[in-house]
């Protein structure tokens, strides 16, 4: 049994495959998952568990070059954008419109599917190299 890091046996498997500029999503409980994309459903309920926890649970065991949110979460959901620049340096952040952010999770390694419930909560997670 692990020691440390994430437990989840799915997740664990997506982080140690990614090469450099792989990418992974972590979206609320709306975002459509395109066919032949890998769905890790985290879901329990509406808000179980959040956006935030699972980006943190991420974040902690992944080496993050850029970041990519839909624009729209600026007008929409400034409780996430802000915890987003917060956990992220604002240069690593790159904004999409949310159509072209739905066009770019049908690349995913992963869409990693939370219970959040409120607009816009949803990133890529570009990886980076750890040496």
């Amino acid at each position: 049994m692990k020691l440390k890091g994430i437990l989840n046996s799915h997740i664990s498997k997506v982080l140690a495959d990614l090469g450099h500029t792989d990418y992974i999503v972590i979206a609320d409980a709306g975002l459509p998952v395109p066919q032949g994309v890998l769905k890790i459903d985290l879901a329990l309920r509406l808000g179980v568990p959040s956006f935030e926890e699972v980006v943190s649970v991420i974040k902690d065991d992944m080496r993050i070059e850029k970041v990519t949110l839909a624009s729209e979460i600026k007008t929409h959901n400034l409780t996430k954008y802000q915890y987003m620049k917060e956990q992220f340096s604002c240069e690593n952040i790159e904004l999409v419109t949310h159509e072209k952010f739905k066009e770019l999770t049908q690349h995913a390694k992963a869409i990693i599917r939370t219970g959040e419930a409120t607009p816009y909560a949803n990133c890529i997670l570009q990886s980076g190299v750890i040496f």
